[in-house]
C-alpha cells in the first residue's frame, strides 16, 4: 500500500459486506480511509487493523446513519484525523423485504431511515464539507429496474437515492465534485445471503448472463472506478453492477 494519495475517504456502513470491501480497496488504492460503522464495533475495528497491517491509513467512527449530528461528527472525525475530507461512499443500508400489504410501519420507517434519510444526512454534510476536486459515491440497487416483489418499499428509497444523485451532481458545479451511484445485482454478502433458501440463491446467481453472484471485490472495483482517476468525466450517473442481469 505505502502509496498514499493525500486523500481522505469516507465510507459508510463499512464494519463488513460490500462496505468494507470497498474500505480495503480505497486503501490500497492510496486513500486515507474513514470505516463508519453502526453497532459492530469490533468488526470496524478489524477493517482498520487489516488496512493498517497493509500499510494503509484507517479510523473507525461509530454513527447512526438517521441522525444528522452523528454524521456530522464522521465528517469531525475524518478531518480530526487525516485534514479533511475528498471522498464520500455511501454503503450503509438495510434490506427488510416485504409485500407493500404486509410492509408493517416499523419496516418502512426503519428503510426509509437507513437508506433514504441516512445518505441524505451524509450527502448535506458533504456538499458542504468535500474538498473541491473530491467524489461521492451513493448506493442504489439493481432492483430500481428489477422491481420483483417484496422489494417495494427498499426499491423506493434507492430510487429516491438515485434522483438525488443527479440533482447533486448539477448542485455540484463550479467544485469539480463528481457525484455518482452504483447499483449493484446480487451480492454473496450477509445482508443478501441470510432468510432465503439455497434454491433462491442459485437461481438468482443464474439469472445473470455471466452466471454467477457478484462478489463484493466487483462492486469495490466500480467505486474505485468512480473514485479515482479514470471516472473523473463519469458525473450524475448510476452504474449498474450486475453481471447482466437487467
Amino acid at each position: 500500500m505505502g502509496n498514499q494519495n493525500g486523500k481522505t475517504a469516507i465510507v459508510t456502513g463499512a464494519s463488513g459486506g460490500i462496505g468494507s470491501a470497498v474500505a480495503e480497496r480505497l486503501a490500497r488504492d492510496g486513500f486515507a480511509v474513514v470505516v463508519h460503522y453502526a453497532g459492530n464495533a469490533a468488526a470496524a475495528e478489524a477493517v482498520v487493523r487489516g488496512i493498517e497491517a497493509a500499510g494503509g491509513r484507517a479510523v473507525s467512527a461509530r454513527a447512526d446513519v438517521a441522525d444528522p449530528a452523528a454524521v456530522a461528527r464522521v465528517f469531525d472525525a475524518a478531518e480530526a484525523a487525516f485534514g479533511g475530507v475528498d471522498v464520500l461512499v455511501n454503503t450503509a443500508g438495510t434490506m427488510d423485504l416485504a409485500t407493500i400489504a404486509e410492509s408493517d410501519d416499523r419496516l418502512f420507517d426503519r428503510t426509509v431511515a437507513t437508506n433514504l434519510k441516512g445518505t441524505f444526512n451524509a450527502l448535506r454534510e458533504a456538499a458542504r464539507r468535500l474538498r473541491d476536486g473530491g467524489r461521492i459515491v451513493n448506493f442504489s440497487s439493481s432492483v430500481t429496474a428489477l422491481l420483483m416483489p417484496t422489494y417495494g418499499v427498499y426499491a423506493a428509497t434507492k430510487a429516491a437515492v438515485e434522483a438525488m444523485t443527479t440533482v447533486l451532481a448539477k448542485e455540484m458545479r463550479g467544485r469539480g465534485i463528481t457525484v455518482n451511484a452504483v447499483a449493484p445485482g446480487p451480492v454473496a454478502t450477509k445482508l443478501f445471503l441470510d432468510g432465503k433458501p439455497q434454491e433462491a440463491v442459485d437461481a438468482m446467481a443464474k439469472a445473470a448472463p455471466l452466471g454467477r453472484l457478484g462478489q463484493p471485490d466487483d462492486i469495490a472495483a466500480a467505486v474505485a472506478f468512480l473514485a479515482g482517476p479514470d471516472g473523473a468525466w463519469i458525473n450524475g450517473q448510476t452504474l449498474r453492477a450486475n453481471g447482466g442481469i437487467v
